[in-house]
């Protein structure tokens, strides 16, 4: 009997046209992903009964969840697909490659995405359908891989011995690196940065109605949130002075290849707290601040997002 491995294992998408329904196969691509737990579970109810002696009643089932994180690669081409998810459809523009894709939060219409997880040695496939993303998150450091974890909250689960998305379209990987990363402080290099943490969140509210299926009925977004962390060894008093002022600024989190491919992550009003200047030993004085992005009135938005590559458009392969 073979057994489930994890380097076995495929992760397909594809957006969907009407929620909780996963397309025709032959739309959908073949995700790179590096871990995923995403699907449904539904805990036993313990008995509370008594009167019987000390032996307890049968548990009874619980509501179904479907929901969990996938952590992906920030990569010049895949990375669009879930941007999409996380922010709605993209502005593009550009009559060849490369093409500029423009992402702004507070978009109400965002798309749904149909997953398939597979692990053909069993074999087991589950399908997800109604996959919205909440949130996702990343750390900018000096080194090593850069990995995003997103996380979706979806309609349903439906699981068989066969799969239902056909022929993948597979297109050529090409990650980010730490060493193309770097962060902006109103269009300036910030320096004395030792790491940078992102988090962006739609706060979606899954819509928990009573039906026979145990499915929700939708995931609304309610209001969206930008914050991370930005650690800095204290050399000057440039954001200290900030924080003390109460004055936003633009923070800009970009890795970049070359001119013709980028990701760019502007947060066009960016709030500092005052923080504590501990001194913890003989060695340099390292600061975190948890930063908050908010509404800029002049753009109308929280965020902007850029990503260009040679992807044309992000709309379902046709394979």
């Amino acid at each position: 009997m073979a057994r489930a491995r994890g380097a076995r294992s495929v992760l397909a998408a594809a957006f969907e046209t009407t929620y909780g329904t996963a397309p025709a196969a032959g739309s959908y691509w073949k995700m790179p992903f590096a871990s995923s737990n995403l699907g449904s579970e539904q805990p036993l109810l313990e008995s509370e009964l008594l009167g019987q002696g000390r032996d307890p009643y049968p548990p009874v089932k619980d509501a179904i969840t479907t929901e969990g994180d996938i952590s992906v690669p920030i990569d010049v081409r895949y990375l669009g697909i879930w941007l999409k998810a996380l922010f709605g459809a993209p502005e593009t523009t550009g009559s060849a490659a490369p093409y500029s894709h423009e992402f702004q939060s507070g978009k109400w219409d965002l798309p749904s995405l149909a997953i398939e997880v597979g692990m053909p040695d069993v074999p087991y496939f589950a399908m997800n359908t109604g996959c919205r993303a909440n949130s996702i998150n990343w750390t900018m450091q000096r080194s090593g891989l850069v990995t995003a974890t997103v996380n979706l909250i979806a309609q349903g689960e439906v699981t068989g011995t066969t799969s239902n998305t056909g022929d993948l379209e597979q297109l050529p990987l090409k990650r980010f690196g730490s060493f193309s990363g770097s962060i902006l402080r109103n269009d300036t290099q910030l320096g004395n940065i030792t790491s940078g943490q992102i988090t962006y969140t739609n706060n979606l509210e899954p819509i928990e109605t009573i039906r026979g299926d145990g499915m929700i009925d939708d995931a609304d977004p309610a209001m969206a949130m930008l914050s991370g962390t930005i650690d800095v060894r204290f050399a000057d008093q440039t954001l200290l002075s900030q924080a003390l002022a109460g004055e936003p600024c633009k923070l800009s989190f970009r890795y970049a290849l070359g001119n013709d491919t980028n990701f760019e992550l502007v947060a066009q009003a960016v709030y500092l707290p005052k923080p504590k200047l501990a001194i913890e030993g003989p060695g340099g004085v390292q600061v975190s601040f948890a930063w908050q992005a908010a509404r800029d009135e002049a753009l109308g938005r929280m965020a902007t997002i850029m990503l260009k590559n040679d992807v044309a458009s992000y709309d379902n392969p046709s394979v």
